[in-house]
């Protein structure tokens, strides 16, 4: 992309919102789909390959067909290649966000459900800007994103890969219904609204969950998303609660397992962290409030734990009813990462923004709390190739079966090269607009500030 196409991709964002994902839309086949990717060269460049400590000797990377073709410390070319110098700049692979809401930062609880068209033409918005802050892929753990990955996969709007959950399961009562008591009784058999539109279903028995559990996988689930407890946004849900039965959550677990894949669960709690766990859940989402009893269990199960670095900045937004509950949850961060620090465990690092597109422009800050906990390195392996590991759970219903979050021979071309050196300071990651100098997803430069590709 040439620098003044990357300008005006930025100035969408300074419109309104209806506006840009028009023009994106409009857009689109001209300026972003690409029939053929050129093959590109970063000619001096020192490697993060998001997993090791240190950055390498200056090297040279050859990108082809979407994927790292060459890596070499000595001269590589190639027939028709762009060259970019990186001036012994730093090249990293793209940011991965574990816990993502594709379809639910630019509107709010109500609204999203009032106009589903404006919801998706929002949605399209943010994935751009999501793409524009160097984040290349995302977990999406709830909402309909299936259309917004598939026009994103054909090149038809800039955004990351996503990975799918579909609609998030949910208890009637629990963290995800938000219907009103005017909704009540639950009529068997009929959609609410925010089931028809794919953000959440509610199910309350184990037929159910597997009934809901297939439709999710039938449309492109990677994984199924479950809400084993009450949430801080949960309208009627208190923290302490568990949500789902033993038998219900197996019979997630089970259909996922059937299709290769896995279940995970929003879960703050001990007993709602075990429950699930002995249920045949992979992966907790949250546990902030769990005890060592608890961890010791993720670790003898070899459990994923995916977390989030909260602080005072997520309650904008929330109602007063939920202050408590955030409080609640923010106090118990330390201790969710000092027991996973104490044991070792399998830590992905996300985000869970919701409902805010100012806060969605603070995802890359997001990554910078985990310095209380993490060294610079440590941080960066974690958005990166340990975010990677943590996808490939999804096996055979993986839509990008390649190695995501690394850069070796093979991997996907989801690149960033980088003003300042984010292992030494992390901050660089901060400011993605001035330290991003070129973003690249799948082989195709979608940001480049150093003027040097066509």
């Amino acid at each position: 992309m040439s620098v003044s196409k990357a300008k005006s991709l930025v100035s969408l964002f300074f419109v309104g919102p209806a506006v840009a994902a028009a023009a994106l839309l409009v857009a689109a086949p001209a300026v972003f789909a690409q029939a053929a990717r050129p093959p590109v060269i970063f000619e001096n460049v020192r490697i993060f390959d998001g997993q090791s400590d240190e950055l390498t000797a200056p090297s040279n990377v050859l990108v082809k067909d979407g994927k790292i073709a060459g890596i070499s410390t000595g001269e590589i070319s190639e027939d028709g290649a762009t060259v970019i110098d990186g001036e012994s700049r730093v090249l990293m692979p793209g940011l991965i966000d574990a816990h993502w809401h594709t379809m639910l930062i630019g509107v709010t609880p109500d609204t999203g459900l009032a106009d589903m068209g404006y919801t998706h033409l929002i949605a399209g918005v943010e994935a751009t800007a999501t793409l524009m802050r160097g984040f290349t892929t995302v977990r999406d753990l709830g909402g309909p994103a299936f259309g917004l990955k598939k026009i994103i996969d054909q090149g038809l709007i800039p955004g990351p890969r996503i990975y799918p959950s579909g609609a998030m399961l949910t208890v009637t009562s629990g963290h995800g219904d938000f219907r009103g008591f005017e909704d009540l009784p639950r009529r068997i058999g009929e959609l609410e609204p925010m089931e028809t539109a794919g953000m959440a279903m509610v199910v309350d028995s184990p037929d159910e969950v597997r009934l809901r559990t297939r439709e999710q996988l039938m449309q492109g689930a990677s994984q199924i998303k479950m809400t084993a407890g009450g949430g801080v946004a949960s309208p009627y849900s208190p923290l302490d609660v568990s949500t789902f039965t033993d038998e219900e959550i197996r019979a997630a677990t089970e259909a996922a397992a059937n299709w290769g894949t896995y279940v995970g669960v929003h879960a703050y709690t001990p007993q709602a962290v075990q429950t699930a766990i002995n249920s045949g859940v992979k992966v907790i989402e949250h546990a902030h409030l769990i005890d060592d009893e608890t961890a010791q269990l993720m670790l003898e199960k070899d459990i994923w734990l995916s977390t989030q670095p909260f602080d005072e900045a997520m309650s904008a937004g929330l109602p007063p009813s939920s202050m408590e509950k955030f409080h609640e949850v923010l106090e118990g961060t330390s201790n969710v990462y000092e027991f996973a620090k104490k044991y070792d465990l399998k830590t992905a690092w996300g985000t869970d923004i919701l409902f805010s597109p100012i806060l969605a422009r603070g995802q890359n800050n997001m990554l910078l709390n985990l310095l209380k906990w993490y060294t610079p390195v440590e941080a960066l392996q974690m958005a990166t190739g340990t975010n990677g590991e943590l996808l490939l759970l999804s096996g055979k219903r993986n839509p990008y079966p390649g190695r995501i979050g690394l850069i070796e021979e093979g991997a996907y071309a989801d690149l960033l090269l980088v003003e300042g050196n984010p292992l030494e300071d992390l901050s660089v990651v901060g400011n993605p607009e001035q330290n991003f100098l070129v973003i690249m997803k799948d082989g195709v430069i979608y940001k480049d500030i150093t003027g040097e590709a066509p």
